[in-house]
């Protein structure tokens, strides 16, 4: 099979490229499921808005359709008093609460519907091939001048050119669903504490998420993972958000990767990085959903120039997201700067003097929990 851009992953990332190059070149999506599966990561702010009206989408169907606005946000943070910021402070308007499986179903049928062709499930190798490349996804081989990587954070796919992302931390996120037992109100809410920070929101569906950050060595010297529940209730304000939910019957825990990571390069001859497979950030940013649809649109634009004849495309891409590197990482030292109450916790004091106690977080990966 011959195409103009093979992209792996179909994710917000990976369909945010597609639809952003369907209708102008001959685009091919790789994913290794049949469909979107449960993840972490279900918030988009106002601003994505802007976005999906870039990827020719109706802004309001797409967010109106499963999707909850999110009215507030409350924390705990930096003071032991609750804090509440309401949404009509946002010029873009109110955040969303996503049904995470419905919007990437949603992005995926989109970029079906305009002519992309999908392979899934389907594993994808890729290996240069002259000018281009040769993409194998199971029973079918692509050749095709450009590779898009929206493989997620652990993705292989162009180790060989991108290279190995490099870690901020050992950061890691336990989480799990309880089951809404009665309205629920359109606030999310953080709150930290000596080991780490807590987050939770109410999902569509009838789930309330809850979600606990900490390092990797921090968590298995706990456990907090296997009384993940119990321990959030031991903290008053974030039980008093869980109110709304059966805390008897929660989902299983499941324990993910969350650090910040940036490979050297995220684009270069006839490739680019998109979503998490270009740089992912600490979730206390709150910018992966929203980088995954930004960076899908502007890798789109950069095939397009590749393709154009444009070889320094890629160089360029992965240049501009420099900007956004620095920026996330100025925000990032800002807010975990603001908890101060515990300077002595291992957690805040890596976070307040990183460059000092960066051999005491080099522990074992998420995996090893």
């Amino acid at each position: 099979m011959r195409a103009d851009v093979v992209v792996v992953g179909a994710g917000p990332a990976g369909a945010a490229a597609a639809l952003a190059l369907a209708g102008q070149a001959r685009v091919v999506m790789v994913d290794r499921r049949a469909g979107p599966e449960d993840r972490i990561g279900e918030s988009l702010p106002g601003a994505a808005r802007r976005l999906l009206a870039a990827l020719g989408m109706d802004p309001d169907a797409v967010l109106a359709d499963g999707h909850e606005p999110v009215w507030a946000r409350r924390s705990v943070w930096g003071a032991p008093q609750v804090a509440e910021l309401d949404a009509l402070a946002d010029p873009h308007g109110p955040g969303v609460r996503l049904n995470r499986r419905r919007f990437e179903a949603g992005l995926r049928a989109e970029a079906v519907a305009r002519g992309v062709q999908v392979i899934a499930p389907a594993h994808a190798r890729v290996t240069r091939d002259g000018a281009g490349w040769t993409v194998d996804a199971g029973e079918v081989r692509i050749a095709a001048p450009v590779v898009v990587d929206a493989g997620g954070r652990g993705s292989r796919l162009l180790r060989e050119h991108a290279r190995r992302p490099a870690a901020q931390d050992r950061l890691v996120c336990a989480w799990t669903h309880l089951p809404l037992a009665g309205p629920a109100q359109g606030v999310t809410f953080v709150q930290s504490e000596p080991d780490g920070w807590w987050y939770s929101a109410p999902l569509p569906g009838g789930r309330r998420l809850l979600a606990f950050h900490t390092d990797a060595d921090l968590l298995r010297a706990s456990g907090v993972h296997r009384r993940l529940v119990e321990r959030a209730l031991a903290l008053p304000a974030l039980a008093a958000e869980m109110r709304d939910a059966d805390a008897g019957r929660p989902g299983p825990v499941r324990v993910c990767a969350a650090n910040g990571a940036r490979p050297p390069a995220a684009g270069g001859r006839g490739w680019l990085a998109a979503g998490d497979a270009s740089m992912c950030f600490d979730p206390l940013s709150s910018q992966g959903l929203f980088h995954g649809l930004y960076t899908g649109v502007a890798a789109g634009r950069a095939a397009l120039a590749m393709l154009g004849g444009d070889d320094g495309a890629g160089e360029a891409y992965s240049a501009a997201l420099g900007s956004v590197w620095d920026a996330y990482l100025a925000h990032r030292a800002m807010y975990y700067g603001m908890e101060r109450r515990w300077p002595a916790a291992p957690f805040w004091r890596r976070r307040l003097a990183p460059d000092a106690v960066r051999a005491e977080s080099a522990g074992p990966r998420a995996a090893a929990v």
